[in-house]
Parts: structure tokens; C-alpha cells; sequence
């Protein structure tokens, strides 16, 4: 059993995010989305609301496991005996970045790989970051991430 992890901190989980685990769901035989936290980075939402939102945006892909783990992720990765690291790549500027990260695991997750899965190309500007400032000023985000993440988003900046 081929086992792969998509890492990331999905705050909030986007159409680009929903592309890439569904992609990478077709090819392997299980795959763990793992909510990482960061104590480092400030978040808009929990790592709790955040794997909610992931959860319900990939319920029917039977072979997804959502989890969260803080730490790195070459513990995750043996502690679940993962074979596979999952990276999207959406431009340039982020093969640089994913090109350290890939080389960095390589040294730390013994005998795992990195496989990079270049996001569709309607997805290739977008960012959790950008999908919280439009929502900030109120503007629509609907066109980038599903009417559930949508309300939660909304709901979090109500505030």
C-alpha cells in the first residue's frame, strides 16, 4: 500500500487545495491531508475549524484521512509510515520554495519522496491568503472556494 501525505495549513482550504488532494486521492492508495500547525504563524482559524472545513470539502473521496499534526512532518510520516510527501505548485515562485522544502525532507524523511502536482490552471493565482483579504473588504469569494468554506469564512470576519 502506497501511502501519500498532502501537508499544509489550509486556512481556509480553497478550490486549489480541493484540486490537488483529489488529483493526488486517484494515485494513491491512501491519502493523509495533514493540518499542520505551526505555533510560529498566526491563523484565522483553528486548526479544529479548519480540518471541519477540509473534512466536509473531501467527505466523499472514501480514500482521504484528514488529521492535524504540529511538529514536523518527518515524524508524521513515520509514524504513519507514509511513502509520499504531496506539494502543489501553482508558479515559479513557489517551485523555489518547494524546491528547498523537497531537498531539506529529503535529508530528514528517510526513503520518502516528494511528488509535486502542478495546480489547474484556473487555480494557479489563487491563495488562502488572498481569499482572506478579498473577504476582509467583503468582497466574493465564491468562485474559490465551496458555499461551506464560504459561510465560515464570512462568518469568521463578521466578527
Amino acid at each position: 500500500m502506497i501511502k501519500a501525505a498532502y501537508p499544509g495549513s489550509f486556512d481556509p482550504i480553497t478550490f486549489g487545495h480541493i484540486d490537488i488532494a483529489r488529483r493526488a486521492s486517484r494515485l494513491f492508495d491512501e491519502l493523509h491531508v495533514v493540518v499542520m500547525e505551526n505555533k510560529q504563524k498566526r491563523y484565522a482559524f483553528t486548526v479544529e475549524e479548519r480540518m471541519e472545513m477540509v473534512r466536509e470539502c473531501l467527505k466523499d473521496v472514501p480514500n482521504i484521512r484528514v488529521e492535524s499534526f504540529s511538529g514536523l512532518l518527518a515524524e508524521y510520516t513515520l509514524k504513519n509510515k507514509i511513502n509520499v510527501v504531496i506539494r502543489g505548485l501553482r508558479a515559479v515562485t513557489d517551485f523555489e520554495y518547494e524546491m528547498q522544502m523537497a531537498l531539506a525532507n529529503k535529508e530528514i524523511l528517510n526513503g520518502v519522496e516528494t511528488v509535486f502536482l502542478m495546480t489547474d490552471k484556473s487555480f494557479s493565482f489563487l491563495s488562502s491568503s488572498l481569499v482572506k483579504e478579498v473577504a476582509s473588504f467583503g468582497g466574493k469569494i465564491s468562485q474559490w472556494v465551496p458555499a461551506y468554506v464560504e459561510s465560515k469564512v464570512f462568518e469568521k470576519f463578521a466578527r
